[in-house]
């Protein structure tokens, strides 16, 4: 027998007076009252209630039990009615993780307006360009740019990640600048440890030309984060390609100067991305529903040479 639904009709057989009375508000016969009562008295190995013709009264044991019964049955109802409260509001703590670039200079600054409209959510950011995995981490969603290999994730695509290709112009005015991706083999290209083999330095290139990746010389400087590329760019060690996001202020205030734009990388995608398994509670659907309102419009694309 469900111990819980005993428990619950022995309550009721207490508070009504008879089998009989709780037998009519469970729509049980008061036969089945009686299983239920002799199942508890089994499971503990005592009498719960004395019976006679006329009465029934509570055993001392019978007297402690439904009171810690009652205790029990409302703490469940509480859990169950919490739980109702958490499918309506979006609250509690959401878990997010995004790459560092993207999560610093996009995300943090929404995340303010998110956290203004959902005054119940609570927000734990990690920014790190590792992939991580989100089931054995513990992360409601994450940012992914590029393409997508973890069959096990559910996708939603954001606006495309643009690239661009700076340097200095203390570093061009040494060096000369690039015209063609073929001129890059006598600079220095600073590198992004992150960048899987489909990736690194892969320029567009016109029909014919050399791929550009056999042109970059090995790298004097690698790093696994974007901000110290950029700041190795602005001291004029070397050319960057990195997010356009990450580059545009340095490029506006004349700090660092755009070039090779018609060979610059075609965007990556961009997804929001949650186990697949996972259940679709109020805070994760409302931060899906706020990442397409925010950045689900894609910019007009360059197109290819």
């Amino acid at each position: 027998m469900d111990k819980l639904l005993s428990m619950e009709i022995f309550v009721s057989v207490v508070d009504a007076g008879s089998f009989t009375a709780a037998s009519e508000a469970y729509d049980i016969s008061p036969v089945m009252v009686g299983k239920h009562i002799r199942f508890l008295e089994q499971k503990l190995g005592a009498r719960l209630l004395t019976r006679t013709t006329r009465r029934q009264s509570l055993t001392e044991i019978g007297h402690q039990y439904c009171e810690r019964c009652r205790v029990i049955l409302a703490e469940i109802r509480s859990a169950e009615t919490g739980a109702e409260a958490m499918q309506a509001t979006p609250r509690g703590v959401l878990k997010l993780n995004a790459p560092v670039s993207f999560g610093s200079q996009w995300l943090a600054p929404a995340m303010a307006d998110f956290l203004g409209r959902y005054p119940e959510i609570s927000l734990d950011l990690n920014l790190n360009d590792r992939v991580v995995d989100l089931v054995d981490e513990g992360y409601d969603a994450a940012v992914r740019i590029g393409v997508l290999e973890d069959s096990g994730l559910v996708a939603r695509p954001l606006f495309p990640y643009r690239m661009r290709i700076c340097a200095s112009p203390d570093y061009l005015a040494r060096k000369g600048t690039p015209h063609t991706p073929a001129e890059l083999s006598a600079h220095q290209c600073l590198d992004f440890m992150h960048w899987n083999k489909h990736v690194r330095w892969k320029l567009r290139n016109l029909p014919g030309e050399p791929d550009t990746e056999s042109l970059i010389p090995a790298s004097r400087f690698r790093s696994n984060n974007g901000q110290a590329l950029r700041m190795a760019a602005l001291q004029g060690f070397g050319i960057v390609l990195q997010s356009e996001v990450l580059l545009n202020e340095d490029i506006a205030a004349g700090r660092l100067v755009s070039i090779l734009e018609d060979y610059t990388p075609a965007s990556r995608p961009v997804q929001i991305v949650y186990p697949r398994n996972r259940q679709a509670t109020p805070k994760l659907t409302s931060f899906i529903d706020f990442m397409l309102e925010r950045f689900g419009a894609p910019p007009q694309e360059k197109p290819p040479r």
